[in-house]
């Protein structure tokens, strides 16, 4: 049974446009050829750390929302560490009242545009 998911990962400061949508292709093929399906997925670009990672203080943050098998997570997450361009990444499971909001949050980004 597939479970809704919500990933988010930081990027190394230091790449390019090219770079950033490269990692990011990845990470979506990676879940679509495990049998998942994207969400939804939101680009925010670069901002401030809350405290230095890696003696960074910048990086490209970027959200998936996905459904997938769970123990599809374990290989999301290893490739992550495996990923030198990522420097923090979160995952967690989307509940019913996570997976409202979240589809509240993007109806009222979209009146916004």
């Amino acid at each position: 049974m597939l479970k809704q998911y919500e990933t988010v990962f930081i990027a190394t400061p230091v790449l390019s446009d090219v770079q950033i949508k490269e990692a990011v292709t990845k990470y979506l093929d990676l879940i679509k050829d495990n049998g998942g399906e994207v969400v939804y997925e939101q680009d925010w670009g670069l901002r401030k750390l809350a405290y230095t990672i890696q003696k960074k203080t910048t990086g490209f943050y970027h959200l998936i929302e996905f459904k997938a098998e769970p123990g599809f997570i374990k290989t999301l997450e290893t490739q992550y560490r495996r990923d030198e361009r990522i420097i923090r990444f979160l995952t967690f499971a989307m509940d019913k009242h996570a997976i409202a909001y979240a589809e509240k949050r993007r109806a009222n980004q979209a009146e916004q545009k």
